[in-house]
C-alpha cells in the first residue's frame, strides 16, 4: 500500500507539470516576456519608443484590432504614450524611452474588449 501512495503521489505530481507547461514564454524579439491570461507580451524598447509584441497560445495575435496605453517610469521620471498597431501581432508606442531600469506598465485592449495589464522591469 505504501508503494502504491508514492506511485500515485508522484504520478500526480508529474501530471500537475505538465499540465502547467503550456508553451514557452521566450522572447522572439530581444525583449522582455510577461504573460497575463494566457497571452505573452514582449516589451521591445526602441530608438523613439517601444514595441509590444502579443502571441496568443504560441500564435501571433492580430494586433490591428487592439488598442492600448504605455506607462513608462525611470527614476522619478514618469512618462505615457498611446499603444497603436503597427502590422501584424505589434503595437507600437513613440516618443517614450524605455532604458534600463524601467519599469513599464501596458495597458492593452483587446479585440473582445477585455483589458490586460501587464508589469514589465527592464533589465
Amino acid at each position: 500500500m505504501k508503494k502504491f501512495s508514492m506511485v500515485l503521489g508522484a504520478s500526480l505530481v508529474a501530471l500537475s507539470l505538465t499540465a502547467l507547461a503550456h508553451g514557452d514564454a521566450k522572447p522572439m524579439h530581444g525583449g522582455t516576456v510577461q504573460v497575463a491570461s494566457d497571452v505573452a507580451y514582449e516589451l521591445v524598447p526602441q530608438a523613439n519608443g517601444a514595441a509590444v509584441y502579443v502571441v496568443d497560445h504560441d500564435k501571433p495575435a492580430d494586433a490591428t484590432k487592439m488598442s492600448g496605453k504605455l506607462t513608462v517610469l525611470t527614476g522619478t521620471q514618469k512618462a505615457e504614450a498611446e499603444l497603436k498597431p503597427a502590422g501584424g501581432n505589434k503595437l507600437e508606442a513613440s516618443n517614450v524611452t524605455v532604458g534600463s531600469g524601467s519599469k513599464v506598465v501596458a495597458s492593452i485592449k483587446g479585440a473582445d474588449g477585455k483589458t490586460a495589464s501587464v508589469r514589465f522591469s527592464v533589465k
